[in-house]
């Protein structure tokens, strides 16, 4: 069964070119290493609720944009896999200081699923 690993973060409207550029280069590190998709989503369409959104889930702040990304793999075995590799590519160690990130990464929220429906 597919596994995907799922990303929300707010990203400053100004950086949202660096995160891209960012998001192209660790994209194509995960592809090489296995991952079957990368996809980044930048919000267009959200609309504030009374309970929870996406801004909400993100404290949201004035000029920030919320991005919707996941990584698709064979399984979670095949995802703990991939990860190492990432992990361990040199490419991306310089992505991953947080001065170097165009976002503030402590109000990003992740997790990985187990895919229920595909069609």
């Amino acid at each position: 069964m597919k596994y995907v690993d799922g990303f929300v973060v707010p990203v400053p409207e100004q950086n949202l070119a660096a995160y891209r550029e960012m998001a192209h280069t660790a994209g194509k590190i995960w592809k090489e290493h296995g991952a079957l998709e990368f996809i980044e989503c930048a919000g267009d369409d959200m609309p504030p609720s009374e309970v929870t959104s996406f801004p909400q889930s993100v404290k949201l702040q004035p000029g920030e944009v919320v991005v919707f990304s996941w990584i698709v793999y064979e399984s979670r075995e095949h995802r703990d896999q991939i990860n190492a590799k990432v992990m361990s590519d040199p490419r991306l160690a310089p992505m991953m200081h947080a001065d170097a990130m165009p976002f503030d990464g402590k109000r990003m929220i992740w997790g990985g699923f187990n895919m229920m429906v595909s069609l």
